[in-house]
């Protein structure tokens, strides 16, 4: 038998007054403040964790890639006989594996423009992509040309609704 869990319903207080909601407003601030205050000692609390473990992570990090370069080494000078006279691309150590993989193809452009415009020339266009896609800028602009268009639809007149609770800044100097 499936059990359906229930969302927790939500107790939302609604003010009855003008005041009732003028509280509630400062409420909603000192909320905001105290969770800004916390997420404020936590990322702080995180940056001294960070700053005290970062000599011994680059530390750590310096001797994994040391080990790694000699185990690289070993195997490379060794590679016929580790591979079984290359039949395979892996050999097993007991405690761990060494593998070679190759990676797939790959295609770098410097100077995208250039380079398209000498495809082109070359009579090479295929190489070249043309991306089509809707120009939603234009149809906001000329929302009439297009109605009764299948498949879109403007959306306008959606309203947001925004409390913002007054705060005193303090400058630094």
């Amino acid at each position: 038998m499936a059990t359906r869990a229930k969302a927790a319903a939500v107790a939302v207080q609604v003010p009855q007054t003008r005041e009732d909601c003028a509280a509630m407003i400062r409420a909603l601030g000192d909320a905001q403040r105290v969770l800004q205050r916390r997420v404020g000692a936590m990322n702080d609390a995180i940056a001294e964790i960070t700053d005290q473990a970062a000599p011994e992570i680059e530390a750590q990090k310096k001797a994994v890639e040391s080990l790694v370069q000699g185990i690289q080494t070993y195997a490379e000078a060794n590679r016929a006989a580790l591979t079984e006279g290359n039949k395979v691309k892996f050999a097993n150590l007991v405690t761990g594996e060494v593998s070679w993989r190759q990676r797939p193809p790959s295609c770098a452009v410097r100077g995208a423009e250039a380079v398209v415009e000498t495809l082109k020339r070359l009579g090479l266009g295929r190489f070249v992509r043309t991306k089509e896609e809707v120009n939603k800028e234009a149809i906001l602009n000329e929302p009439a040309a297009v109605a009764g268009v299948a498949g879109l639809t403007i959306v306008s007149g959606v309203e947001d609704f925004i409390v913002t609770p007054f705060e005193q800044e303090v400058g630094v100097a």
